[in-house]
């Protein structure tokens, strides 16, 4: 599709946008073809803010998606949008609609309910400074304060797994499995205390074209690091550990880092149910 003739799509919000702009990218997933110009409108909780929004959609006609609270601006922007011929959105009413009626109470509605700061944002906030603070090995003798330690060789997509569980408020710290070389002690001991490990790996071809990537972009000449033949030895020597502790395996080789970060929630909520039912 040329570039003027890419369809306009409006995301308004009086919060952040990032719900909006989520659920957008998922629902256009499908429509792989599909390159639609993505206009925001953020922190619209003003009579001007709105105005602006409205100026942004006569320049550019296209579908308008929208979390409003305010009855008022809803109100407006869904007749100024029907005059201009387009279709206006509110994504999250059908939802919150079902809710209300499964909950049998009414929704309270303030601008960024959903960015409060409560427990949970403080939770999150901690399992971030922990993810960090416990990269690649770091302060390993802590690691049995994690609430799950991830495991693999170089390149297995540790670190920003790490990073992803945090914002889900989980405490990730990552070890890694260096070649030729025993394990950290800290993780062997932090096993013994009963803190979950979960292992990464992947095709050995895909981290050789990764640690290529990387080695060119630091302008190193670590044969070694990429070398195929040494990289099926870390990672078998690394499959076999974990075999050898009974630590579940994930190969990260096509997952997504959400995907991965998936499967370590499900793996934990597993060993959850399992001992409280033991």
């Amino acid at each position: 599709m040329d570039h003027a003739e890419r369809p306009n799509i409006h995301l308004i919000s009086d919060s952040t946008g990032e719900t909006l702009e989520a659920v957008t990218k998922a629902a256009l997933a499908p429509f792989t073809a599909a390159t639609p110009k993505l206009h925001f409108s953020i922190f619209v909780r003003s009579e001007r803010d709105l105005l602006e929004a409205l100026d942004g959609i006569r320049e550019a006609p296209g579908l308008v998606l929208y979390t409003l609270v305010d009855a008022g601006h809803r109100a407006r922007l869904a007749a100024e949008v029907r005059a201009l011929g387009c279709e206006a959105i509110p994504v999250l009413d059908p939802l919150i609609a079902s809710l209300a009626r499964f909950l049998g109470r009414p929704p309270q509605h303030r601008p960024g309910m959903q960015h409060r700061v409560d427990d949970d944002y403080f939770r999150r906030i901690a399992a971030l400074d922990f993810a960090i603070t416990h990269d690649d090995g770091a302060l390993g003798e802590r690691l049995r304060s994690a609430e799950v330690i991830l495991a693999g060789v170089s390149r297995t997509s540790k670190t920003p797994t790490c990073i992803y569980l945090a914002h889900r408020g989980v405490k990730a710290a990552n070890v890694p499995l260096l070649p030729q070389k025993a394990p950290d002690p800290a993780l062997l001991q932090a096993m013994a205390a009963g803190t979950p490990v979960i292992g990464l790996t992947a095709s050995p071809t895909r981290l050789g074209q990764i640690r290529s990537q990387r080695l060119v972009s630091l302008g190193d000449r670590q044969h070694d690091y990429a070398d195929l033949e040494h990289i099926r030895a870390e990672v078998a020597d690394s499959r076999l550990f974990f075999q050898t502790h009974g630590i579940p395996i994930i190969d990260v080789t096509r997952r997504s880092i959400e995907e991965t970060a998936a499967e370590i929630l499900a793996i934990m909520r597993a060993r959850s149910s399992e001992e409280r039912s033991g």
